[in-house]
């Protein structure tokens, strides 16, 4: 029986992270200290597209790269950088960037509203080919 439901864990998740408008993230997008995150499947960005410059990180694999003690890790996530996770709806994101804070990286923090609201804001999107 589910005692708590995914609304329940986004509205917690949010209340603990740092939530940035899209203007926000444009302004900060290519300060070479953040690194933009696309946690999306990656049918979703063939089929929709991408911010350039976003690093593709499958959720399921996100603390696998995160933690260093991982046979899975990434370096990028050991750069001190500021990452700025974001999804399709600002769900997932939500949930990941918690998930990334509670797992000691910081700074951190997702995009509220996801690609959708930077779809709809206008803001540079790019194709991603299939390979």
């Amino acid at each position: 029986m589910i005692t708590k439901g995914v609304k329940e864990l986004i509205a917690e998740a949010e209340a603990e992270i740092e939530t940035l408008s899209v203007e926000e993230t444009l302004a900060v997008k290519d300060d070479e200290d953040v690194q933009l995150v696309d946690l999306r499947d990656i049918r979703e960005l063939w089929r929709e597209g991408a911010i350039p410059g976003a690093l593709h990180v499958p959720r399921g694999m996100l603390e696998f790269w995160v933690d260093p003690d991982s046979m899975y890790h990434k370096e990028i996530f050991a750069s001190g950088k500021k990452f700025i996770f974001f999804c399709g709806l600002g769900h997932r994101s939500a949930l990941a960037t918690l998930a990334a804070q509670n797992m000691g990286l910081t700074p951190v923090a997702h995009i509220g509203g996801g690609y959708t609201a930077w779809q709809e804001a206008g803001a540079p999107t790019e194709v991603k080919e299939r390979k």
